[in-house]
């Protein structure tokens, strides 16, 4: 029992909002009587809320050296906004309009960059004077009005499935097979990892509790998979969220460049006294947002399937909350990909739990508030309790 609580104890900011998640799965699951967790429901979950966790993977890197970007909804809509001119009023092909897409929100990227790491000027009025800049050439490109209907080809990333290679009938087996396929190399790192740090020497939980989580997590992979199977299958957009949290998690915990990134988090003069090149990480990760965002702009874009004036409004708070509910600490140096995809399905599901229920969006905004200062609090209480 003492091994527990002392687990729990050791873990509870790593774990703590994956199973507030669970919780609030489970209760809006009993109070929309089942309709929660349902196929159809759970596949637009994914389609509503990927291009905020899309955000929110690139917004963790900026939180973690300490800063922020406010931009990255005015970016969104900009990017909408320069695909749909080029596609529609100058009957550009798709390709190069996503390459064009994807050059443009990397250069955007690079503008807050430069003057946040190299004139030194605080990353909150650079994003903030971003928000205004691509906002106002948003309504200049797209003079106030809405451009639509986009083509399929542009469409199939936001809203397409993935193809049945085995012709299943009644359930997507393709997606069935993915599920395996992950819990299987699920279960293969995590054996690894305990291996490598007894090898090393790092204290690791009992065989009977890596067991315990190695089943609830593989419960949730294979649900999840099922669920979708039951319906369309894996939409494409869930396979490319996959994709950038596998590398994305690899690079902030498996390379020099992740590491340096929490160096600067934690102690930038420190990590320049120590011969990182902070200006540049900074610059680069920067760049790295503004590519993320013109990629959830294309997704965001497609799925709306228009570009209007006001899209985007509001993404870059809730990317940012999607990283401090998922355990990324609001002065640097902490946090997981992991988590901030957490706590953007924290906030998906609540979304569309209370919109089912039929709560107001007046309320909704009312809640999502209080859960981010819950969030924020518990982050500085277990932080003030580990330096007692």
């Amino acid at each position: 029992m003492d091994k527990i609580k002392d687990l729990i104890k050791n873990n509870i900011r790593r774990y703590g909002m994956a199973i507030a998640l669970v919780l609030i799965m489970g209760l809006f699951q009993v109070l929309t009587d089942g309709i929660l967790l349902k196929p159809l429901n759970i596949t637009n979950l994914i389609l509503q809320n990927s291009y905020i966790l899309i955000l929110a993977v690139g917004m963790l890197l900026v939180i973690i050296t300490g800063n922020v970007d406010l931009s990255v909804g005015s970016v969104v809509a900009l990017i909408g906004a320069i695909s749909a001119h080029l596609m529609l009023k100058q009957n550009m092909s798709v390709v190069p309009v996503i390459l064009i897409s994807l050059l443009i929100g990397a250069l955007v990227g690079a503008w807050h960059g430069f003057w946040i790491a190299f004139i030194k000027i605080p990353a909150f009025i650079v994003t903030l004077s971003g928000m205004l800049l691509f906002r106002g050439l948003t309504l200049v490109i797209l003079k106030g009005q809405t451009l639509a209907p986009f083509e399929e080809s542009y469409r199939i990333l936001s809203s397409g499935f993935i193809k049945d290679i085995f012709g299943g009938q009644g359930l997507h087996i393709t997606t069935l097979v993915i599920g395996v396929i992950f819990s299987l190399v699920y279960v293969y790192n995590e054996f690894r990892d305990r291996r490598n740090k007894i090898k090393y020497g790092f204290k690791v939980p009992s065989m009977n509790i890596l067991i315990a989580k190695i089943i609830i997590v593989l419960v949730s992979i294979n649900l999840l998979t099922y669920s979708l199977a039951a319906y369309k299958g894996a939409p494409n957009v869930l396979v490319l969220l996959a994709f950038l949290v596998l590398v994305y998690s690899f690079v902030a915990n498996k390379t020099i460049a992740g590491r340096y990134i929490y160096a600067i988090g934690g102690n930038e003069k420190a990590a320049r006294l120590s011969g990182i090149k902070t200006d540049m990480i900074l610059f680069w990760v920067y760049v790295n947002m503004g590519l993320l965002t013109a990629l959830a702009g294309i997704v965001f874009t497609g799925r709306l399937n228009a570009a209007m004036p006001r899209a985007g409004t509001g993404f870059e708070l809730d990317a940012i909350a999607a990283c401090y509910i998922g355990g990324a600490s609001a002065s640097g140096g902490v946090g997981t990909i992991i988590g901030a995809i957490i706590g953007g399905l924290v906030m998906g599901v609540l979304n569309n739990g209370m919109s089912i229920l039929g709560i107001g969006i007046d309320w909704q905004q009312a809640i999502k508030g209080l859960v981010l200062l819950v969030a924020v609090a518990f982050d500085a209480y277990t932080k003030a309790k580990a330096n007692r």
